[in-house]
């Protein structure tokens, strides 16, 4: 109502509704950043929207959105399905809304449908400018430039302890068919959500309290929603990753995911199982080529033995025969000289009739041997005669 020139606050606001909805009578597309979110008993969701300086992030708008219960029943779960996150504070979003305006309420905005693609594409662009900044820093290829042991058996594992990754990595690598023993000490992380990262941080730095005692560091997490993994692309805990002071083996996602904390990590493997996989890999192999070398030097020695077998067998002939020669040769040395001692043997020369002198009991081959008077004895063949010496002659005397 109008009154002297002046205008009521109603009228006012009718005037400025009537203005507002002149120029929108179409819903149009919105994009902005979700500063809350609030879910009311009724069903029906409420939200404020801003507008920040994308150069010193100072506020720029700010407006409050609704969603009717019957349309949130809907648009809620298609967004999470799409982009595997639920909508929440700090998310860039496009919305179709349409723009209203009330008395008592003043402008707001009711929002009728929400574009997965958006938020997802929004991220992706965050992605690249992570990966952009990291690469012009030097990040990459820090952590993989230390070295691995190559039978990596003490291992710290960053998870959450309730996540089905973790138990499947953990009956994966301590049930191995071949027997191998892993130490693992776990430090619990929040795996998803805006807090993961800081809560991933502070295990790291939990674990390098004590990175005397570990080969490397793992960091599971068991696949879910892409939004679930947005986590790990933020640029503070791939710094982390890329300077951490042990190598780290990251396997947070899918066949099909690969995140900027994989990119600066030591080792990516897909997934949690597939990491168990490699390790016992790494001892499998190593075994096999153990288990190589022993049956080749067992064939070697076995070779050696065989061929040292024949050498002895040889030598054991030649000296058998040379033993046999020898003996031989000695034999008949000892026949020769028997034959020798019997042909000067006096019983040989009693029985030509010859017969033998023994002086003091001992054979005399001279008469200068003898004296006058000495006693003799003369052998023959049947028998021997005691005789005095009453001259000597010899050859000289004749």
């Amino acid at each position: 109502m109008e009154t002297n020139g002046t205008i009521g606050l109603l009228d006012l606001q009718e005037q400025v509704r009537q203005a507002i909805e002149d120029c929108f009578l179409e819903t149009v597309w919105l994009q902005a950043e979700i500063s809350e979110l609030k879910q009311n008993p009724s069903g029906h969701c409420y939200l404020t929207l801003v507008e920040k300086d994308p150069g010193s992030n100072a506020l720029l708008a700010r407006a409050t959105a609704i969603v009717w219960a019957s349309t949130w029943r809907m648009v809620k779960p298609f967004f999470e399905s799409q982009t595997g996150r639920a909508l929440a504070p700090g998310m860039r979003v496009m919305v179709k809304t349409q723009v209203s305006y009330s008395a008592l309420y003043g402008l707001s905005l009711v929002i009728y449908d929400i574009d997965p693609s958006y938020t997802v594409g929004d991220l992706e662009m965050a992605r690249q400018r992570t990966v952009a900044r990291l690469e012009a820093e030097g990040m990459f290829g820090m952590n993989a430039s230390l070295s691995l042991p190559a039978l990596p058996r003490r291992l710290a594992v960053i998870t959450s302890a309730t996540a089905a990754g973790y138990r499947d990595f953990m009956h994966h690598l301590q049930d191995n068919e071949y027997g191998f023993k892993f130490v693992t000490k776990l430090f619990q992380a929040v795996m998803q959500g805006d807090s993961a990262p800081g809560s991933i941080i502070a295990a790291l730095d939990a674990v390098a309290e004590e990175a005397g005692d570990f080969d490397a560091v793992l960091i599971l997490r068991g696949g879910g929603g892409a939004m679930d993994m947005v986590c790990f692309d933020d640029y503070d805990l791939a710094v982390n990753v890329a300077q951490f002071p042990l190598p780290v083996l990251t396997a947070i996602g899918h066949d099909h995911d690969y995140h900027v904390a994989d990119m600066v990590a030591h080792t990516h493997v897909k997934t949690p199982t597939a990491l168990a996989d490699w390790l016992i890999e790494r001892f499998a192999s190593e075994q096999w080529q153990v288990d190589s070398l022993m049956q080749r030097l067992h064939l070697a020695v076995r070779s050696k033995a065989v061929r040292q077998q024949g050498v002895f067998d040889s030598l054991a002939l030649r000296i058998a025969h040379a033993v046999h020669t020898r003996h031989a040769d000695e034999l008949r040395r000892v026949e020769a000289l028997a034959l020798r001692l019997d042909a000067v043997d006096p019983r040989r020369a009693l029985e030509r009739g010859f017969l033998v002198a023994l002086k003091d009991g001992r054979r005399a081959d001279r008469a200068a041997v003898f004296a006058h008077g000495d006693r003799l004895t003369l052998l023959f063949r049947d028998g021997s005669v005691e005789a005095e010496v009453t001259s000597v002659k010899t050859a000289r005397d004749q």
